[in-house]
């Protein structure tokens, strides 16, 4: 990553950790059966978890595969990931720190690699999959998971906005053609997507991203000249509070 995002991403996560952690967003579990599910791991498999955070994903692999990697630029994810392996009493599990699109991992070494909510955080994030397809093996599966930008390039740029100013590490999302073409252009052949809405809590998302009280205004102010047609990001009153509706993203690659 380049060096000044990089400190943005390590920040943002290190202080997010705890809250993520613990988040719906993190702990879905219909979202997690859907990763697995669809990434069809089998039990004497080796897997990759890039830019794994917590390790969410790898305790559920976990319980599928013979063994999970995780590794995630934050050192406080790591740690955290590393303990809930612990607590969860996963023996098959192992963490590191270091950047998922250039990792001293070998080539070929791995069943199936996967990573969920990454993209948007990484510049260039091609350099992410292309990784990815190297350390996985001929005939392996990678597996991405992101939420999405609209196609419209007025309503993208409206919801990035609200994203940077929510949580500077955030970089760019991608739309579904863009996500298809990162595949093909590192030699994958795409085998399943899937696209989906994911509601969440917009006040705790807020809170959880910035407690700046000045970017949660400028939220605010940005929110009230949403344009017409957004399908990707969308906030809505309910009798609980604000719902933030997000589409998400799914696609499984072979190597």
């Amino acid at each position: 990553m380049a060096r000044n995002h990089s400190q943005e991403v390590s920040s943002a996560f290190t202080r997010q950790a705890e809250s993520f952690n613990l988040s719906a967003t993190a702990n879905d579990a219909q979202i997690l059966e859907k990763i697995v599910e669809l990434s069809d791991p089998s039990g004497g498999e080796r897997w990759l978890e890039a830019a794994c955070g917590p390790g969410a994903i790898s305790r559920r692999l976990a319980r599928s595969v013979a063994s999970v990697h995780g590794i995630d630029f934050t050192p406080a994810m790591i740690e955290m990931a590393r303990r809930e392996a612990a607590a969860a009493g996963l023996g098959n599990l192992t963490f590191e720190v270091g950047d998922a699109t250039a990792t001293s991992l070998p080539d070929a070494g791995f069943d199936g690699a996967v990573t969920r909510f990454s993209l948007h955080h990484i510049p260039v994030p091609s350099r992410l999959v292309v990784e990815l397809a190297r350390v996985v093996r001929p005939g392996g599966t990678i597996t991405v998971l992101d939420h999405l930008a609209d196609e419209d390039g007025d309503t993208r740029d409206w919801a990035q906005e609200i994203e940077r100013l929510r949580d500077p590490s955030h970089w760019a999302c991608l739309s579904a053609g863009a996500l298809c073409r990162l595949g093909h252009d590192a030699g994958l052949e795409l085998i399943e997507e899937e696209r989906f809405a994911f509601e969440l809590d917009f006040d705790d998302w807020l809170q959880r991203g910035t407690d700046d009280r000045i970017s949660q205004e400028l939220v605010e102010r940005s929110l009230a000249d949403r344009p017409q047609g957004s399908e990707c990001f969308q906030v809505r009153a309910s009798s609980s509070g604000r719902v933030l509706r997000l589409q998400m993203w799914l696609g499984v690659w072979r190597r």
